[in-house]
């Protein structure tokens, strides 16, 4: 197994280095999968059992200059990590003004990621900064716990208000009550509700617009095509699980949508460019 890269360009590593903290501010470990074309950072909780999940796919030749690879074997050319993403966030933010940053797989007293970012001096000698972040690697066996998760079947899929105003609404509403019901319908309309023996506060978003979801088989699609668009759907989650999800935004998300599985699931998509970030929080009764 081998992994070398470089990063050159600045706007490159910036942009990585947002997402990798956005990673960091959503879980404490997580599996970095690595594969010829993309980076994958997977949290595989149980959602089942009351975890989330989540899944950020990235392409790899959008952010690095040189992207060399090696798997396990020539059929199952991948290689999957387990890491905590704040450390590696740490170490890409002292690489900031770097020149260029090599990430590679290395093995010290344990197997680690070591990030050399290569600092500008005044001088002719460069100045190279080390940071070696310890991983463990996945053996192939466990590899099937961290594939893409399928796409839920939603009843209800809108496009989110703007995610700045949603997280000053959702802090507000953490210091009222530790669940918040979270509603849609097709008709571009989302409520975020708190309901105690005390108090009851709704606030009320319109007009957001509904992705047009056209699945291979149109499944989705024929679902939400046979409800009332004024039906709403919804699902009560920890409210501290969406906040983390809104407070850890370190980028402007181009496209932003919820779906909802009614009283079972709620599945966040960020879309910028070159990077796909998918949350799910489950529902608690």
């Amino acid at each position: 197994m081998k992994f070398r890269s470089k990063i050159i360009d600045i706007g490159c590593l910036n942009h990585f280095t947002r997402v990798v903290t956005t990673i960091s501010k959503l879980t404490k470990t997580c599996v970095l999968r690595l594969t010829p074309d993309n980076l994958y950072f997977v949290l595989s909780g149980k959602v089942a059992n009351g975890g989330v999940g989540m899944w950020c796919e990235l392409s790899q030749a959008k952010f690095f200059d040189e992207f060399q690879l090696e798997g396990v074997s020539a059929e199952a050319n991948e290689i999957c990590l387990e890491l905590a993403p704040d450390n590696l966030s740490r170490a890409l933010k002292t690489a900031h003004n770097a020149k260029t940053v090599k990430i590679k797989l290395t093995k010290k007293h344990c197997p680690c990621l070591t990030i050399a970012a290569e600092l500008p001096t005044m001088s002719s000698t460069s100045r190279v900064v080390t940071h070696d972040i310890p991983v463990d690697v996945i053996p192939k066996r466990l590899w099937n716990d961290f594939k893409e998760p399928s796409m839920p079947d939603f009843d209800v899929s809108i496009y989110m208000p703007p995610l700045k105003i949603m997280k000053n609404v959702v802090d507000r509403m953490k210091n009222l009550s530790n669940f918040l019901v979270i509603e849609a319908n097709m008709n571009g309309e989302m409520n975020l509700k708190i309901e105690t023996d005390l108090v009851s506060v709704t606030t009320h978003f319109r007009d957001l617009g509904n992705p047009p979801w056209a699945g291979g088989d149109g499944s989705q699609a024929g679902a939400n095509s046979q409800r009332d668009p004024e039906t709403m759907v919804q699902a009560r989650v920890d409210v501290r699980k969406l906040q983390q999800f809104l407070m850890g935004q370190q980028f402007n998300p181009s496209k932003a949508m919820c779906n909802i599985v009614q009283n079972t699931i709620i599945h966040l998509i960020l879309l910028y460019e070159d990077v796909s970030l998918q949350y799910f929080i489950p529902a608690v009764a």
